[in-house]
C-alpha cells in the first residue's frame, strides 16, 4: 500500500479530495472539515472577546458600547463578502463533485475581483456617510466620538476584510478546511497582540482596535491568496476572471442571496436593538455587545460544524449522492446541539463573571446577566436552524434559504425588538433574543422535513 506523509495527506489532488468528499464516512469527514473551521473560529472569537477586554480597560462606557455600534459596519462588509463567497462557493463545490475544474476556478477568480472591487467602493462611502452610519448603528451622541474613530479606521480594510473572508469561504467549500484555519489564526494572534500596543502602547484609544483589525485583516489576506495559489484545487489567474453575464449572476445569487440577507438582517435588527436599548444609557448599549461576543462561541461551533456540511452538500449533489447528504445532516444537527448546550451551561453558570471581565460596571453586569443565560438556554436549538439553511442554500433553494437564514438574525428578532420592548420594557430588550431563537428553530423544523423528503424524492427517481 501506498505510504504519505501527514503533508501529503493535507496536499491532494483535486481528484483525491473530491474522492474523499464522496466516499469517506460522513460523521469523520465531518469532524475533520469542521473541526479547523471551529478552531479558527474559536481563535477569531477570543480575539475579538480580547478587542472587546481591552477596549473595556479604557474604563469608558461609550467606547465599549462604540464596539457594539460597529456591528453595522461590519455587517456591511460582512453581507456582500457572503453573497459572492457563497455564491461562488457553492457552485464551484458542485463543479468539483462533477469533476469540472475549469469551470469552478471560473467562479473563484470571478468572485475574488468583484469582492475586492466592492469593498474598495463601501470603503469609500463609508467615509462620505460615516455619521449616518454610526447613527443607524445604534449610537448616541455621547457614544458618536468613539464610534466616529472606530468605524472610520475599520472601513479603510474593508477590501481586505471582505476579499480575506471571501477566500477563506472557497478554501472551505473546496475541502482545504485547515489551511483556512491557519491563516485566520495567524490573524487572529496577530490582533491580539496589536490591540493593547496600539490602544494603550501608541495611546491610539479605541481607534488602536480598529487599526489592529484592519492590520491583521490584511495580513490574513496576503495568506490566504498565497495559500489559495499553492492549495491547486482550483487555479489562480486574471486569465479565469470573467465579466459576469447572465447565468453567471443568476447561479451566484441563488447561492448568495440568502446569506446576504441573512446579513442584512442582522445589521438592521442588531441596530434596531441598539435603538431599543439606548433609553437604559450606554451601559445596555455595552451589555447587548458584550453578550453577543460571548455568544458568538457557540454560534462559531455551529458555523464551522455547518461548513463542515456543506462542501459535503456541494460534492455529493454534483454527483448525486444524496444518501450522503441526509446522513451528514442528521449528524451535523446532532452534533451541533451537544457541543453548544455544553458551552451553555458555562455561559449560564459564569454569566456575571464572564460579563465583568470585559466592563466591570454594575450597571452593565445587571443588565447582560439575564440575557446572556436566557440565551444560553435556547442558543443549543437553533443548530436545526442553521443546518437547515446550509442545506437549502446548497441545494440551490434560494427563497427557503433566504427565508430561514433571515429568521434569527432580523426576520424574527425585528418584529421581535419592535413588540417587546415597547410591552416590556427593559426586560423585552433582554429577551429578544431568545424569544427569537425559539421561534426560529420552530420554523426551521417544516423546512427540514421539506428538504429532506426532496433529497429521498430525487433519489427514488434517480435524478
Amino acid at each position: 500500500m501506498k505510504q504519505h506523509s501527514f503533508i501529503g495527506l493535507l496536499r491532494q489532488t483535486p481528484e483525491e479530495k473530491r474522492r474523499e468528499m464522496l466516499e469517506r464516512p460522513v460523521g469523520p469527514l465531518i469532524l475533520s472539515l469542521a473541526a479547523p473551521s471551529i478552531f479558527a473560529n474559536v481563535i477569531t472569537t477570543i480575539y475579538n472577546l480580547a478587542d472587546a477586554f481591552f477596549v473595556g480597560q479604557m474604563g469608558i462606557t461609550s467606547a465599549s458600547a462604540a464596539v457594539g455600534v460597529s456591528f453595522l459596519t461590519s455587517t456591511v462588509i460582512q453581507s456582500m463578502a457572503f453573497f459572492f463567497a457563497q455564491g461562488t462557493g457553492i457552485h464551484m463545490s458542485r463543479c468539483l463533485g462533477a469533476g469540472d475544474t475549469q469551470e469552478a476556478a471560473e467562479y473563484v477568480n470571478t468572485g475574488i475581483a468583484a469582492t475586492l472591487s466592492l469593498g474598495t467602493l463601501i470603503a469609500l462611502a463609508g467615509q462620505v456617510f460615516l455619521d449616518q452610519l454610526c447613527y443607524l448603528g445604534g449610537s448616541t451622541a455621547t457614544i458618536l466620538p468613539y464610534a466616529r474613530s472606530y468605524v472610520s479606521v475599520l472601513l479603510l480594510g474593508a477590501p481586505f476584510i471582505a476579499t480575506g473572508f471571501l477566500m477563506n469561504m472557497q478554501l472551505r467549500f473546496q475541502g482545504e478546511s485547515f489551511y483556512s484555519m491557519l491563516c485566520m489564526v495567524a490573524g487572529a494572534l496577530l490582533n491580539t497582540f496589536l490591540t493593547p500596543l496600539f490602544i494603550f502602547g501608541l495611546g491610539m484609544g479605541i481607534a488602536g482596535s480598529a487599526w489592529a483589525t484592519v492590520v491583521s485583516e490584511a495580513v490574513s489576506f496576503l495568506l490566504l491568496l498565497i495559500e489559495m495559489s499553492r492549495a491547486g484545487i482550483t487555479p489562480l489567474g486574471i486569465k479565469y476572471v470573467r465579466l459576469p453575464n447572465r447565468q453567471m449572476m443568476r447561479t451566484i445569487s441563488i447561492g448568495g442571496i440568502p446569506s446576504f440577507t441573512r446579513q442584512v438582517m442582522f445589521g438592521v435588527s442588531t441596530s434596531l436593538l441598539n435603538n431599543a436599548a439606548a433609553p437604559y444609557g450606554d451601559a445596555a448599549i455595552a451589555g447587548i455587545a458584550i453578550v453577543q461576543r460571548i455568544m458568538s462561541v457557540g454560534n462559531f461551533f455551529q458555523i464551522g460544524i455547518g461548513q463542515g456540511f456543506q462542501p459535503i452538500t456541494g460534492y455529493n449533489l454534483g454527483a448525486k449522492r444524496y444518501d450522503r447528504i441526509r446522513s451528514a445532516f442528521y449528524y451535523a444537527v446532532q452534533t451541533s446541539f451537544v457541543s453548544v448546550a455544553a458551552i451553555g451551561i458555562i455561559t449560564f453558570v459564569f454569566a456575571p463573571d464572564l460579563i465583568a471581565l470585559f466592563r466591570n460596571d454594575p450597571d452593565v453586569v445587571a443588565f447582560s446577566t439575564l440575557s446572556l443565560r436566557a440565551q444560553s438556554v435556547t442558543m443549543p436549538f437553533t443548530g436545526l436552524a442553521m443546518a437547515t439553511n446550509f442545506l437549502l442554500q446548497t441545494s440551490g433553494k434560494m427563497w427557503r434559504a433566504t427565508f430561514m437564514g433571515a429568521c434569527r438574525l432580523g426576520l424574527v428578532l425585528a418584529p421581535v425588538v419592535l413588540v417587546l420592548p415597547p410591552l416590556l420594557g427593559m426586560l423585552g430588550v433582554q429577551i429578544a433574543q431568545p424569544a427569537t431563537d425559539v421561534i426560529t428553530t420552530l420554523i426551521a423544523i417544516p423546512l427540514a422535513r421539506g428538504a429532506l423528503r426532496e433529497l429521498q424524492t430525487l433519489e427514488q427517481q434517480g435524478l
